[in-house]
């Protein structure tokens, strides 16, 4: 039981860091980047890409990359999060050679993924010249890696290693910090979908000649294409203009990028809450007027002939009750709002 209460404070720390996925505070993020680049979708030719018609399939990736990545800024800008989102102009394997220094493969929490280092020069110049706070590149690149596969019955699988196609992402500032990347590490389950799996095992072919384990193949170039210009559908069916597996990839980074400005909102709340107090205050003062009348009747105490000499602080009271004090106060209860409409 003390082991209980000593992990539920823990626990409760990992569930409020959870909605955080950049690698910075999201405060600092929010306020650092205003103005984001989007470099267009770069392919990594260089990676392992071990389909044998492996320049047809580059071109179909660069190709497609140019259809759907407009998609994905136009999601990007709706989030709301940033001032300015901006398509780079540009070859993308041309900007790709220039800012890139090295590529390795990593293997992170069971996750394996191509991860990518820039060069901090050539990354500030070319932040400098397009007036951007940071820029987002976007990678298809290729992997090899170990992964069991059913059959299409459940009744069957392999496992073995499959060559596949990724998609990762970085957003870099001028001093090559990584502010944000994807894969993201920084969520309690961690997941990772590849693009497209390039091979598949036959279990088909293995049923039909009675083999022990079923052959490994690449899948046709007909297919992949097939596959990665297959378009969702909607409630009703319907085909959509949104790509499938393009689609899967993008709405993944998006759930990463988001995030709420509530923590922004609460200060104008609070600030509101003061307001209601000189609103009281105005009020205390117009009673502090009653009293001055009070003096008065002392006055009739006198002669007759004090009488006027009542009317003359009566006229004198009557300004002390429509001085335009309260007026003023009125108006410096209505410059906070305006604040608060600024924030």
């Amino acid at each position: 039981m003390k082991r209980l209460l000593l992990l539920f404070p823990l626990v409760l720390m990992t569930l409020g860091c959870a909605a955080n996925y950049f690698n910075v505070p999201k405060e600092n993020f929010a306020d650092k980047v205003k103005v984001l680049g989007v470099v267009p979708i770069i392919v990594d030719a260089n990676s392992d890409i071990k389909y044998p018609q492996k320049e047809l399939l580059t071109t179909l990736l660069a190709e497609l990359n140019r259809k759907y990545e407009q998609q994905f800024v136009r999601k990007l800008k709706a989030t709301g999060n940033f001032y300015t989102v901006a398509l780079m102009d540009g070859d993308p394997q041309t900007i790709f050679t220039r800012l890139l220094y090295r590529s390795e493969k990593r293997d992170d929490a069971t996750i394996q993924y191509n991860k990518f280092f820039w060069k901090n020069d050539e990354l500030r110049s070319y932040l400098q010249k397009n007036n951007l706070d940071a820029v987002m590149l976007i990678v298809v690149s290729g992997i090899t890696r170990s992964d069991k596969i059913y059959s299409s019955t459940l009744l069957s699988s392999l496992t073995s290693d499959y060559n596949y196609l990724i998609m990762t992402a970085q957003i870099v500032d001028a001093n090559g910090t990584i502010l944000w990347e994807y894969p993201n590490f920084r969520r309690r389950l961690l997941t990772y979908y590849p693009l497209i799996n390039l091979q598949y095992p036959d279990f088909s072919e293995a049923e039909a000649n009675l083999a022990a384990k079923p052959d490994v193949k690449f899948k046709t170039f007909e297919g992949i294409k097939r596959a990665l210009e297959q378009k969702r559908k909607d409630m009703l069916l319907r085909e959509t203009q949104e790509p499938e597996i393009y689609g899967k990839q993008f709405d993944e980074m998006l759930s990463f990028l988001k995030y709420d400005q509530d923590s922004k909102e609460e200060t104008p709340a609070d600030k509101t809450k003061p307001l209601a107090e000189p609103a009281k205050s105005v009020e205390q003062p117009a009673k502090p007027a009653a009293p001055a009348p009070a003096p008065a009747p002392p006055a009739p105490a006198a002669p007759a002939p004090a009488a006027p000499v009542v009317e003359t602080p009566a006229v004198q009271s009557a300004p002390t009750a429509t001085p335009p004090t309260p007026p003023p106060s009125l108006p410096a209860d209505a410059t906070p709002p305006v604040k608060g409409t600024i924030y």
